[in-house]
């Protein structure tokens, strides 16, 4: 996922790019637009979006590195870890989307995600 402040131009600059990739857009929101793989389109790979607390988009602000994990204890323990290293807590461990979730920033205030799929 990567932040905006033009939803509308990043959108069509991203139509252009991933066309040759094979990557569509799925989903268009107010706020964010997905893309997907053409041969599968319900499974989005992409975003670009204005930034949830409605700031300027900046580098990193808007932007999330996602980790699919094997289960719930090993979100659990990555956030623990993180709080116990002096990160920002962005999201305590907990549902959502229906799958298991947890949030923090990094050294860098880069915006860091772990998860595990809970439901089908």
């Amino acid at each position: 996922m990567i932040g905006t402040n033009n939803l509308a131009t990043s959108s069509k600059f991203y139509d252009l790019i991933f066309a040759p990739l094979d990557l569509i857009k799925v989903l268009t929101t107010e706020r964010y637009i997905g893309y997907a793989q053409k041969n599968i389109p319900g499974d989005i790979v992409f975003y670009i979006t204005k930034p949830f607390n409605k700031e300027p988009a900046t580098y990193g602000n808007g932007t999330q590195i996602s980790l699919l994990v094997d289960s719930k204890e090993a979100v659990d323990k990555f956030h623990a870890i993180t709080l116990k290293n002096g990160v920002t807590n962005e999201g305590s461990p907990g549902i959502r989307s229906r799958d298991y979730y947890a949030y923090a920033r990094d050294l860098d205030d880069n915006k860091i995600c772990v998860y595990t799929i809970t439901s089908n």
